[in-house]
């Protein structure tokens, strides 16, 4: 039997072909759990539901009554909550400067507040003194929360904060069951990056940071999330370092990168 055998889960952000969501919930449903996906991309979710034999939701994480809904949904759907899992984002990179207002409101609705109302519609859900039978409740975060990486501000305070509430929802909701944890990964190997994977030296100036000597990988972080999601953990309001020992070192600067990109690019000598 899988880890996961008997459990229901709900994750929120798998609504992009092959994202980190999409891989969290292909693990679940291979370890034996019930699985509800949720997103702004309804043909998306379908489709990936449709290849998988789960349930799918639509939900806007910036909108509180849609959060709401989701966790009415997901309850009726599939009888319970025991995992629910936020791996939305929104990877802006911008400089300080030059970061507006109304993308800090957005960053904000993104990756605070939205988040905070979902881990409000979880608890309610979850909670035995409410009906429920407990559950993890875990949020994907960043290593940038901790360390720092040039013109990335707004995502990292976010994420940062985020990481902070996690620890009062552990705090304050362990007697009924719940745990709460995060998962930070670095520099990933995703849809989302794609398109800086293209870059040639890119990769490469990030890897000197990695103890264990390569980029991470979906893969890395579904596993950390399975774990986080069994019975067998007895952890609670921690965020979990998932990123091959990035925090012990560091990311690369822009002059470093620059430096890096324009090597990988330049012509071959003769």
């Amino acid at each position: 039997m899988g880890q996961l055998a008997g459990k229901t889960a709900v994750v929120l952000g798998a609504s992009s072909p092959d994202n980190m969501g999409q891989h969290i919930a292909r693990r679940f449903l291979a370890e034996g759990a019930r699985v509800l996906v949720a997103g702004r991309k309804a043909e998306v979710l379908d489709s990936f539901a449709n290849r998988t034999d789960c349930t799918w939701a639509a939900c806007d994480l910036t909108d509180e009554a849609s959060v709401s809904a989701l966790a009415d949904t997901a309850a009726a759907e599939l009888g319970s909550i025991d995992i629910a899992v936020n791996a939305t984002g929104w990877g802006l990179l911008k400089p300080f400067l030059e970061t507006t207002h109304d993308e800090v409101l957005a960053m904000t609705a993104l990756q605070f507040v939205g988040p905070f109302h979902f881990y409000q519609a979880m608890v309610r859900k979850m909670a035995r003194s409410r009906g429920g039978r407990g559950g993890s409740i875990i949020q994907i975060s960043s290593a940038t929360a901790t360390i720092m990486l040039e013109d990335h501000a707004a995502y990292m305070g976010t994420k940062a904060g985020t990481d902070h509430v996690i620890r009062c929802v552990a705090h304050e909701f362990g007697h009924e069951g719940i745990r709460a944890n995060s998962i930070s990964p670095g520099l990933t190997d995703t849809p989302m990056t794609a398109g800086a994977k293209e870059v040639p030296g890119l990769f490469d100036a990030f890897l000197a940071g990695y103890p264990l000597g390569r980029i991470g990988t979906s893969d890395d972080i579904a596993a950390a999330a399975v774990w986080l999601a069994a019975d067998s953990c007895f952890m609670t309001g921690e965020n979990l370092q998932v990123n091959g020992g990035l925090t012990l070192r560091r990311n690369p600067s822009n002059a470093e990168i620059a430096k890096a990109v324009a090597a990988a690019s330049a012509p071959a000598s003769s």
